[in-house]
């Protein structure tokens, strides 16, 4: 028979747990899923079979000069048109045994298991969905929800979206320029977002982009191109000095500029809630449902979901800078 040998220290003693929940060592920001989150992006939609967004597509063509007596063209100009999305399923279990919980009982426990993993759960859900959003819809066989790069593509005359094929129809394409190099890094990066920014808007004062995502090294060769802020207090010790902008105080044309770990690199989307939609059927946007048993395991599952998906009613007004160098 072995003995324990584990020693009187270990057997005597419980562990000094410092803090009271697991230190998050795995999750990336998530910004994009955060961003669409807020400033109205998101969409509820009370059932229905798919998303669908009526779209104008058309200038009515019998508005023109006329002669005194000249008969008035009286053609029907058809000027409306729909977008139809399909409706994604994003969903995940969260499983415990019946064994965990009832050793998981509070008088000996290092951290409450039951909320910890419904936490952890929680936020594996945004990371999955970030990366679809920041994706291009193909992922998992088609089942993802769209992303903004097949939304806002890099080649914005081919593809179809909303069931609009955009290499047929010019209005429905994003618009994009590249920010390659001439010599230096980033030396193109301004002209060509300030260019991609101009064409997503009307006159360059109405629908302007409100935020621009990208990837870090593009945000970092964004704010390598700034003015250098230097704040040097009189007494450094007690206020301290600063040589950098804060991050989230970095704008372009008043737009809000972030990056996120999970979006494509060398590239940078505008992006405008007007025009980008994260929509989702009432009552199904990280619904967690409640647990159920399986009548043959000692187990309880909790099953969190959304249906939904990414869409766009006015392509025009969204951009990409692509092949960033």
């Amino acid at each position: 028979m072995s003995e324990p040998n584990q020693g009187q220290t270990i057997a005597t003693l419980w562990e000094a747990v410092v803090g009271k929940k697991p230190t998050n060592n795995i999750f990336n920001s998530r910004a994009l899923f955060y961003a669409l989150g807020d400033e109205g992006f998101k969409e509820q939609v009370p059932g229905g079979r798919l998303f669908e967004m009526t779209i104008e597509y058309a200038q009515n063509t019998t508005f023109k000069s006329y002669g005194e007596f000249e008969t008035l063209d009286t053609t029907r100009i058809d000027v409306f048109d729909c977008a139809r999305y399909d409706q994604k399923i994003a969903a995940g279990t969260i499983v415990f045994s019946d064994l965990e919980l009832a050793r998981n009982a509070e008088a000996n426990r290092k951290i409450d298991i039951l909320e910890s993993k419904l936490e952890n759960g929680k936020n594996s859900a945004i990371a999955s969905l970030n990366v679809m959003l920041n994706g291009d819809g193909t992922g998992n066989g088609g089942k993802d929800f769209d992303g903004i790069q097949k939304i806002i593509s890099a080649t914005p005359t081919t593809g179809t979206v909303g069931g609009i094929n955009r290499a047929t129809f010019s209005f429905w394409r994003n618009r994009q320029n590249a920010g390659t190099k001439t010599s230096t890094a980033f030396d193109n990066l301004r002209t060509s977002m300030t260019t991609t920014y101009n064409q997503c808007s009307l006159g360059g004062v109405e629908s302007t982009p409100t935020a621009a995502i990208t990837d870090r090294a593009t945000f970092e060769g964004y704010e390598s191109l700034l003015v250098a802020v230097e704040k040097i207090e009189r007494d450094a010790r007690a206020t301290g000095g600063d040589i950098a902008f804060l991050n989230d105080a970095i704008q372009f044309k008043g737009a809000a500029l972030f990056y996120d770990e999970d979006a494509a690199a060398s590239e940078l989307r505008f992006v405008n809630p007007k025009y980008l939609k994260l929509m989702y059927l009432a009552g199904a946007w990280m619904k967690m449902k409640e647990p159920v048993s399986p009548s043959n395991q000692m187990t309880r599952v909790y099953v969190t979901e959304t249906f939904g998906n990414l869409g766009t009613n006015g392509s025009r007004y969204l951009g990409v800078v692509s092949a960033i160098s």
